[in-house]
């Protein structure tokens, strides 16, 4: 570190990365502030430096460093942050503390535990410190990767196994282990050591009879709902098997009881029928719910509903490692709460790149025209949600957006309406159609328009005068 270094980050003031101390006279509140920083970000504190960001140093001497030492020492677990001296003037020099985000957080100093908010060090909450020494002990010790007790491989499915593991050599993320036994594929996938067979081996691989009665937490359930809440079903069933026959279960549903959206292709009268959402984007939420749910909570389980205007993926645990819905759809780290499970659905191809499946989803969706899924993380569960909200305003914006300078042509109008028709989730009537197109674009030419769409077979109408709807032929 050099004084320009020290110059250029203190000149955008404190931060929860950033703290100054004009000297070690305040090493405790500096050892609070490193303390919060190892259980955050990490950072620097940097002592000679004023309130108001003046580099102005003081006085160092061996004594001093040894005493800034000793009190860092009071931190547990033990830590080393880096000290390092720059020389102001001839007499005086700026001491620079710095950590990294800590690898055995939570970290405490003096007995509590402290975090960052903006540029001020708080005790953190007894709740958020328990919930960080959970997630610590739970990359150690954790549910997937205890004995599975009394269960055997023979308990296992072989043919899954099989299919997973070929799957995996197939795209290249396994080296194909020679042999077909599944001892031995269960060893090569980190699910079998040592004689013990962990627990996301039953999870990935059990037979379904067996689960439903002694792990009744890998559940699936699915419902399709009539309107937009929970009052009516049409539809209601469960599921219990092991995750590969669940998503293959869930996707089957998803097949099932979404209804086909359409669109037309620019210049042509040809309206081209798709899942409503991108399959690869409902494939990724389901696997992630999967993946990521907590298996520890025996009344769990994986949630499919669907509604008029949503799709809901639900599956029972929180979110962890300071993850919050906001920051899945920012570049983030992966950090999987079943790292066996998700490495075995990395490899057979299910989950494509670490750390991208919500920016994928989120792809996926912008690229169909439709709403970016929401995430809610409430309620001891985590919720992907999936909408379609193609009402007759979110159309009208579509439309203004492609430009509509071309509508004095009869047959650019008969594009649009087309187009417009097509997109509806419900027949439209006259008044909302012309709603939605230029001002200068009359009544008289949408009634053309639409008598001449009829005539040539490619809408229909129901009802008379003002009361008189318009939708595609169902045959289109």
């Amino acid at each position: 570190m050099t004084l320009e270094w020290v110059t250029s980050i203190v000149s955008a003031g404190e931060s929860e990365t950033l703290e100054f101390k004009e000297t070690t006279g305040t090493r405790r509140k500096a050892a609070m502030t490193v303390c919060a920083m190892l259980n955050e970000q990490g950072g620097h504190v940097l002592f000679g430096v004023t309130p108001d960001a003046r580099a102005v140093g003081q006085q160092v001497n061996d004594r001093t460093i040894e005493e800034l030492s000793a009190e860092f020492q009071r931190i547990e677990p033990p830590v080393f942050p880096a000290i390092e001296r720059i020389r102001v003037s001839e007499d005086r020099e700026i001491i620079a503390i710095t950590v990294s985000p800590g690898p055995a957080r939570p970290y405490m100093y003096r007995g509590a535990a402290y975090r960052r908010v903006g540029n001020t060090t708080l005790e953190m909450r007894s709740d958020e410190y328990n919930r960080m020494l959970f997630e610590r002990m739970h990359s150690e010790q954790r549910w997937e990767n205890q004995p599975a007790a009394d269960w055997s491989i023979q308990d296992l499915d072989d043919a899954e196994i099989r299919r997973a593991v070929e799957e995996a050599v197939q795209r290249g993320r396994l080296e194909d282990p020679g042999t077909r036994e599944p001892a031995e594929l269960l060893r090569g996938l980190g699910l079998f050591r040592d004689g013990v067979l962990f627990r996301a081996a039953v999870v990935l691989f059990g037979n379904p009879e067996r689960i439903e009665f002694e792990m009744p937490q890998c559940l699936l359930r699915v419902a399709r709902f009539k309107g937009v809440d929970r009052t009516e079903f049409l539809d209601n069933r469960q599921f219990h098997g092991n995750t590969f026959s669940l998503l293959r279960a869930a996707e089957r549903f998803l097949r099932d009881s979404l209804p086909i959206a359409g669109r037309v292709e620019e210049d042509r009268f040809e309206r081209i029928d798709e899942p409503l959402f991108p399959p690869l984007a409902t494939r990724e939420a389901l696997a992630n719910a999967l993946c990521h749910r907590d298996y520890s909570i025996g009344g769990g389980s994986v949630g499919v509903a669907v509604y008029d205007d949503r799709l809901e993926i639900t599956s029972s645990g929180t979110l962890h490692f300071g993850l919050t819905p906001e920051k899945l759809f920012a570049p983030h780290e992966s950090l999987p709460w079943n790292p066996l499970i998700a490495r075995t659905f990395f490899r057979c191809g299910i989950i494509e790149q670490w750390g991208r499946g919500t920016l994928k989803m989120a792809e996926l969706t912008d690229a169909a025209s439709l709403p970016r899924p929401e995430i809610e993380d409430i309620g001891g569960c985590v919720t992907v949600r999936f909408r379609h909200e193609k009402t007759p305003v979110r159309l009208a914006a579509e439309l203004r957006a492609t430009g509509w300078s071309r509508m004095n042509d009869p047959d650019e109008r008969q594009r649009t309406i087309y187009h417009l028709l097509s997109r509806a989730e419900y027949p439209l009537a006259l008044r909302e159609i012309r709603a939605q197109l230029p001002p200068w674009v009359s009544a008289r030419q949408v009634k053309r328009t639409l008598a001449r769409l009829r005539e040539r077979g490619l809408i229909v109408s129901t009802g008379h005068g003002v009361s008189a709807r318009w939708s595609l032929r169902s045959e289109q």
